[in-house]
């Protein structure tokens, strides 16, 4: 085996697309810390990681925690003497809209989506500014670009990592370190399965509130696109190889034909027009 390359960071990296960029990244021999708060996921990956003899291993890491997130990254560098690589990817994602959304379910979704990329990025800086070397890897999504009813909170939380990935790649680029954002669209992960659960808490609010009609056609929309979806975990992770290997990264990548759909319809359609697709296609107004 080659020596091994540059020591990677990532959160959520026991499950779905981490998962899958921790594996991929581990396989071309980068030394991978893929960090998750579920004990058994973290098992199961670390046993993948023996069985296919990889430069990986996971690590207890919630990124709500400020000292969890300090204890891992001294972890890492203890361990490793560096982290060239970070990559947030740590989420969640709440079902509601802005009426029914509780004021703590608001905080979660920020505390995780936001305030945690914030947090171990504010850990990991100070090293890479100190060896004037590093690249931050932001995993956004479409819903950072527009936004859906009924997950008005998840688009606001990732509209804000958009604009922490533009500060970002600014403030950071006399150093020498580069930003990146990653924009998926729909990709079947088990944050699907985990906003379910998370949605129990409205199922009276869902079937039979105000916006009962929207969040069925929310949620049929939602089950069409799992039905539809080509595209893997294993396809975003590669998009992710790609901006972390190539010299002069792009500010930001799309990864699903959603992405490219959404980046030009911002761009070449009004408003109104892109108002008037998701009103049809969520059921807020009749299709006729």
């Amino acid at each position: 085996m080659t020596p091994t390359k540059q020591t990677v960071l990532i959160t959520g990296g026991t499950d779905g697309l981490g998962k899958a960029m921790a594996v991929l990244l581990a396989e071309r021999d980068y030394r991978v810390f893929a960090a998750g708060r579920s004990r058994e996921k973290r098992a199961e990956l670390d046993r993948l990681g023996a069985q296919k003899n990889l430069p990986l291993e996971t690590l207890e890491l919630d990124v709500s925690d400020d000292d969890s997130v300090k204890r891992a990254v001294q972890m890492i560098l203890e361990k490793s003497g560096s982290i060239e690589v970070l990559i947030n990817n740590a989420g969640v994602a709440y079902v509601g809209t802005i009426e029914d959304l509780r004021m703590e379910d608001w905080h979660r979704q920020f505390e995780t989506n936001f305030f945690g990329v914030v947090r171990v990025t504010q850990a990991v800086l100070p090293h890479m500014r100190e060896r004037k070397k590093g690249r931050i890897i932001l995993m956004s999504s479409v819903a950072g670009l527009i936004t859906a009813p009924a997950q008005g909170g998840y688009s606001a939380s990732k509209h804000a990592l958009e604009a922490l990935g533009n500060a970002l790649r600014l403030e950071l680029q006399p150093f020498g370190i580069q930003t990146v954002l990653i924009e998926p669209g729909f990709i079947m992960t088990g944050i699907q399965q985990a906003a379910q659960e998370l949605a129990r808490p409205y199922d009276d609010k869902i079937s039979n509130g105000p916006y009962a009609r929207l969040y069925a056609a929310f949620l049929s929309s939602a089950k069409e696109a799992s039905l539809k979806s080509k595209t893997t975990p294993e396809d975003c992770a590669r998009v992710v190889l790609e901006a972390i290997e190539v010299p002069t990264p792009k500010a930001r990548y799309g990864v699903t034909p959603m992405a490219t759909f959404v980046k030009w319809g911002k761009r070449l359609l009004t408003d109104g027009a892109m108002d008037r697709m998701s009103l049809r296609r969520f059921g807020v107004v009749d299709k006729s």
